[in-house]
């Protein structure tokens, strides 16, 4: 990396050029994990093809086989340190952009307004309206301060999980829309020139008014709550598998932890932002009083919420083992199993959702008997054979007694298996 000279002799960091790598900036950062991914990947596909292996080791497939699994496992560590520096610069940075997103909506209704009022005058409505939106932003913009190393404005709706959170985000939209419109009656009822228009300001803010749109802020304020404890509670109860993401990105907010879309959150997500867009217009059209959502519209919302909600209990699962068979090759004879050979642990679950990274696939664990063996990483070209989600293969190691032991799955996310009874001889 360039330096320059100071001038009392010193050297200062110089701009960080395309280059960068060193991992203090949030380019740096980027650019680190990037080449870090690459050479990972071809280590990788270079060891499913046979080659980069030592002569030492490649005369046996086992020992071979352990080589490259550590090998590969000790090159997704550092892919995977990489990765949380770019996520935490990513996050450093995030708080400028968001105050750079708050302000250009500001913008964006100035503009609105001054096109709206060609032909009709500007008002006292649109004054407030203004006034609202600086207040709002002022705001926003403070707590992207005071909050820029978790993300800006957006730190509020990240899960613990290091991913946005669909049900906080619907939220929290719904908050600032109100205090937005409430902010917005409260500029004209300071405005107000007679005490005919300031009563009338004050019965728009009435519970028969807007009787459906604060309906549906409690309700998705409850969601938001009541997901945080319901994941909380399935994630301490081992029936529900969280793996921590490197940093939150947008799609969080319509898929799963995996990245796949997924129909709870996206069906959320789009009926409240209608239902958002609908009561905006509304306050638009009638700024002196809260938005009157129909009932109608408020019972889709509340009918999406509890979709949403009943996904969140039905994700997830414990994982399980369903069988436990001796591992066997073309031309091996049938035999029972015997330490040092291969099993396959058959089941569910042993990948979980977001942990499909190698240096996650590294943290597998199998405990057989009282011995913990780590699942081999085996690569193919664009992924790993082993493990899987539903099919495990380790080896039985010699420290195993033989009799009948029991063998257990740990996986990604700490969260264990059933145990499955097996018999080894000698």
């Amino acid at each position: 990396m360039a330096v320059q000279e100071t001038g009392r002799g010193g050297a200062d960091a110089a701009p960080h050029e395309g280059g960068c790598a060193c991992g203090d900036c949030p380019h740096g950062a980027r650019e680190g994990h990037r080449r870090a991914v690459a050479a990972f990947l071809l280590k990788r596909d270079e060891f499913a093809a046979g080659q980069g292996l030592p002569a030492a080791v490649a005369h046996s497939a086992s020992a071979s086989r352990q080589w490259v699994s550590e090998e590969l496992a000790q090159a997704a560590g550092a892919v995977a340190e990489r990765g949380r520096a770019e996520g935490a610069a990513r996050l450093a940075r995030l708080w400028y952009r968001t105050a750079v997103v708050v302000w250009a909506g500001v913008v964006l209704l100035l503009l609105g307004q001054a096109l709206t009022a060609v032909g009709t005058g500007w008002t006292a409505a649109r004054t407030a309206g203004l006034v609202a939106a600086l207040v709002v932003a002022g705001a926003l913009t403070a707590a992207s301060w005071f909050h820029r190393a978790r993300g800006g404005v957006l730190a509020p709706v990240i899960g613990e999980d290091n991913r946005l959170s669909t049900s906080r985000a619907v939220a929290a939209a719904w908050v600032l829309f109100l205090a937005y419109a409430v902010l917005v009656l409260a500029g004209r009822l300071a405005a107000a020139s007679g005490p005919r228009e300031r009563d009338a300001l004050i019965a728009g803010l009435e519970l028969a008014r807007g009787a459906g749109v604060v309906t549906v802020l409690a309700v998705v304020c409850g969601i938001a709550v009541l997901v945080r404890r319901v994941v909380g509670l399935r994630v301490l109860g081992q029936r529900l598998q969280k793996v921590r993401a490197d940093r939150p990105r947008a799609a969080d907010l319509l898929t799963d932890d995996a990245g796949r879309g997924t129909f709870a959150d996206i069906q959320y997500v789009v009926i409240c932002a209608v239902a958002l867009a609908f009561a905006a217009v509304r306050l638009a059209r009638r700024p002196d009083q809260l938005p009157d959502l129909p009932w109608g519209l408020a019972v889709v919302v509340l009918v999406s919420a509890a979709t949403y909600l009943a996904g969140k209990y039905a994700e997830g699962g414990r994982p399980v083992i369903l069988s436990v068979v001796r591992a066997r090759e073309a031309g091996d004879l049938d035999a029972p199993i015997r330490t040092g050979d291969d099993i396959e642990i058959r089941g569910a679950g042993f990948v979980p959702a977001g942990a499909q990274e190698a240096d996650r696939l590294a943290r597998m664990v199998v405990r057989v008997g009282a011995v913990n063996v780590h699942v081999p990483l085996v690569p193919v070209t664009g992924g790993f054979d082993n493990p899987t989600d539903t099919l495990l293969t380790v080896p039985v190691p010699a420290e195993v007694e033989p009799g009948r032991v029991e063998v257990q799955v740990v996986t990604a996310a700490g969260v264990e298996t059933n145990r499955y009874a097996i018999d080894v001889t000698e």
